[in-house]
């Protein structure tokens, strides 16, 4: 996450599914940023929805005029905007810089895992998403989220969700690829994707969490609109018969 990107269309997408999946309050959110410095590039610049709330104000019109807000003056478009502004109700947050380096990283997720102790719920909200062929240290590393860390948050006994941006693949085995992935380092989750134009969100609810929280994703399922934000629940594969 940048503080480059607040306010754009993702953003509004992504802050409704963490709305919904709060459940006004009811499931405590942890939002680890992984913020990362703003790089003057042009991402980020999605805001022409916010001139359009004939079209778009429906969804959320409270989180709507929040965007707005923040997006209207340049010194506005930071995190702490939005976490003052209460978006998502009772979330806590993780707000300092990731850096690439191997132990300034866990570091980060030390304090992140500390920080975010009393929650039931994590968000990771990295750059581009889950890990790649990019090695963890590696320069630009900070813009990717490590499957070990999504296994050491999961182990505590947190549900966990994860922000990840589609490349240019086929979708829809790309999502069957990942969530492949996440099941193996966190064993027993119920899965749900949520997808938007750019952008698949992974829900791995544990078993241990509170029933509220999955009903919460399966209500969001039905509550968001499929146009806005698609949610499905992801059966585990049947195992094959025995011969």
């Amino acid at each position: 996450m940048k503080h480059q990107y607040v306010g754009d269309i993702n953003d509004y997408r992504k802050y409704a599914l963490l709305r919904a999946l709060s459940a006004n309050g009811q499931n405590r959110i942890g939002v680890c940023w992984m913020l990362t410095p703003d790089d003057g590039g042009a991402d980020g610049g999605k805001l022409a929805y916010l001139q359009q709330p004939e079209r778009f104000r429906h969804f959320d019109p409270e989180l709507f005029d929040i965007l707005a807000h923040a997006a209207s003056e340049p010194d506005r478009r930071r995190l702490q905007t939005i976490e003052d502004s209460g978006a998502v109700p009772g979330a806590l947050y993780c707000n300092e810089l990731l850096p690439d380096d191997v132990s300034g990283r866990a570091t980060f997720m030390e304090r992140c895992a500390s920080q975010l102790g009393d929650t039931e719920l994590v968000f990771f909200d990295p750059d581009n998403g889950l890990e790649v062929s990019l090695p963890k240290g590696r320069k630009n590393s900070s813009k990717y989220l490590y499957l070990d860390e999504v296994a050491a948050v999961y182990r505590t006994g947190k549900s966990v969700l994860i922000y990840q941006h589609f490349p240019r693949v086929e979708r829809s085995a790309f999502i069957a690829q990942r969530t492949e992935q996440l099941r193996v380092v966190a064993p027993g989750c119920a899965v749900w994707a949520f997808t938007t134009a750019h952008v698949v969100f992974f829900l791995l609810v544990h078993p241990e969490s509170p029933a509220r929280l999955a009903i919460a994703a399966i209500e969001a399922c039905q509550s968001l609109e499929p146009s806005f934000v698609r949610g499905e629940y992801i059966p585990e594969p049947l195992c094959p018969p025995r011969n």
